[in-house]
């Protein structure tokens, strides 16, 4: 598989390492990132641990996940996972680092995504949600090709609420964005 991806903008798309832990940690300590993850990672032991969970995921073909970086560093994380080879399948995500938040570092990230995961990976179909209360995170998915497909009620919980989702979805043959 690819190692590197880049944009028309001039991001890399690359494998997780090791020397990421510090940027990991740092991306974790949000109040909005922290309840992204199903441990917290708030300390570099944790953050060790979800980049050795990236490289497991990868070499078991279910999920693979890209670190987003620029001139000024880490910036963010976009990945296909739930791969499901049979029917050319796949479910998109994503998440910035505040600093580069608003600027098209998540659309740049997840359309060089989109575009090897219908090449090299050979799917057909990529599927994201999204909370209603998300506006950025719509306009992440629109950006990069994805249609509006439905809203699945009820489907996130943090803590004691409950929040609806958008799912969109993108084609390999649908045309490229913008």
């Amino acid at each position: 598989m690819t190692e590197h991806l880049s944009t028309p903008g001039g991001l890399t798309l690359r494998p997780w390492r090791a020397d990421d832990a510090p940027g990991v940690r740092t991306a974790f300590s949000t109040e909005q990132m922290e309840r992204q993850t199903a441990r917290p990672v708030t300390d570099l032991t944790a953050s060790r641990r979800w980049l050795a969970e990236r490289t497991e995921e990868w070499a078991s073909g279910r999920t693979y996940s890209w670190a987003v970086t620029g001139r000024e560093g880490l910036l963010g994380c976009v990945q296909v996972g739930s791969v499901d080879h049979n029917h050319g399948c796949g479910w998109v995500s994503y998440w910035t680092v505040e600093a580069a938040r608003g600027r098209g570092v998540a659309t740049e990230g997840v359309t060089a995504l989109a575009g090897w995961a219908f090449g090299p990976l050979g799917l057909y179909r990529l599927e994201l949600g999204h909370r209603v209360n998300n506006p950025a995170s719509c306009r992440v998915a629109r950006r990069a090709g994805f249609a509006v497909e439905g809203l699945q009620r009820g489907k996130l919980r943090y803590g004691e609420e409950r929040h609806d989702v958008e799912l969109h979805a993108r084609l390999a043959t649908d045309p490229p964005p913008g």
